[in-house]
């Protein structure tokens, strides 16, 4: 028999909440969280008031009262449970890359592949089955990663954009530490929640504004309009940001999650760096707008980023992974599209990748 559509309504909920981090998901928040800080101790700022982080001019997320309105009072797209049925295979993917060369091998929603100058990058690496803080509940993965964890090649330097579930996977991180001891660049308070799991990592912490040289790149840590949590009580405690990263093949601008902010941070980027190489630029996980607009862009707002960043190519992430919101699997890429071709714009410069896709940036 079927579930009563109260019941599918409470079960998207729970589902939901282990992502939201609406739930005790982990030791040092449980412990912690209720004295302050637990993360960061520092100086107030124009986006940090001593306790919390914020979006300077922003919108913060919305509460929980919001959150049962949305999902008790909206029914989401359903997704298949594993899609594409055929995925592309990214098994020749080099050790490195030199010269000019600039690819990127989508492992998915997030995680990405960045190979440039002999260097090896991955963002946001989340390599779980689940985006969340259990293993018996939460966001399912309904793509298999593009490159498996074993053949990924030797990972440099982590690009870790802020705390949610489907971005800081602490396994994952576990596991490239003990495989690669690569280098964690990532904003500040994500650090500590790191080092409780792993305490060895490398790891640069970084404010808006702060920049890192990391071999042959060098790292900014910018501004994003979005917001962090590990668990109820920890709500904006650590910093979430963007990254520019400059490398002898060009400029590489990469978003972990935003909202579109009237296009605030695009330009202040885009004013400070100049034009960029390649935008990777998240297109999913924005339904229903009412609830999902001041931290996630939707595709048409992806694209006046691209724009606005005086960008050579784009690639869009963050959707056909893990379903976070209402949409349908292959909304963003279709969404995506249109706003391209409203826009004359060529759609080989602005790529939604799938999982095991691979882009070799044009020059």
């Amino acid at each position: 028999m079927g579930e009563t559509e109260p019941a599918m309504n409470r079960r998207s909920v729970m589902k939901f909440l282990g992502i939201a981090g609406v739930t005790l998901g982990g030791g040092l928040t449980a412990a912690r969280a209720f004295g302050g800080n637990p993360y960061y101790n520092g100086p107030p700022s124009d986006h940090f008031d001593g306790t919390l982080f914020f979006n300077p001019g922003g919108e913060e997320p919305k509460g929980f009262a919001d959150l049962l309105r949305w999902k008790l009072g909206t029914n989401a797209a359903q997704w298949p449970s594993r899609w594409p049925q055929q995925q592309p295979s990214a098994s020749e993917t080099p050790a490195r890359v030199s010269g000019e060369t600039l690819r990127v091998t989508m492992v998915g929603h997030a995680t990405l592949l960045i190979q440039v100058a002999e260097f090896n990058i991955i963002t946001d690496p989340v390599y779980s089955y689940r985006a969340s803080p259990v293993g018996f509940a939460g966001p399912e993965r309904v793509s298999e990663p593009g490159i498996p964890f074993d053949d990924l090649p030797p990972i440099d330097l982590i690009l870790l954009s802020h705390n949610h579930y489907d971005h800081l996977d602490l396994d994952t991180l576990a596991r490239l530490a003990q495989r690669d001891n690569p280098l964690v660049c990532t904003p500040l308070g994500n650090d500590t929640i790191v080092r409780d799991r792993v305490p060895g990592m490398r790891i640069v912490s970084q404010d808006w504004g702060d920049v890192a040289d990391i071999g042959p790149l060098r790292v900014h840590c910018e501004p994003t309009h979005h917001w962090s949590a590990r668990g109820v009580t920890d709500r904006r405690m650590a910093l979430w940001s963007s990254f520019m990263v400059e490398s002898p093949a060009g400029r590489i601008y990469f978003v972990g999650d935003t909202g579109f902010h009237n296009g605030r941070n695009y330009r202040a980027a885009r004013e400070k760096h100049g034009p960029v190489r390649l935008a990777v630029l998240p297109i999913g996980a924005y339904e229903p707008r009412w609830f999902m607009r001041p931290q996630h862009q939707n595709p048409e707002e992806a694209v006046v980023g691209f724009q606005l960043l005086d960008a050579a190519y784009a690639i869009g992430h963050h959707w056909a992974t893990f379903q976070l919101t209402n949409e349908a699997i292959t909304e963003p890429r279709e969404s995506l599209h249109a706003a391209l071709d409203a826009r004359s714009i060529a759609r080989d410069r602005f790529r939604p990748l799938i999982a095991g896709e691979t882009f070799d940036v044009p020059g």
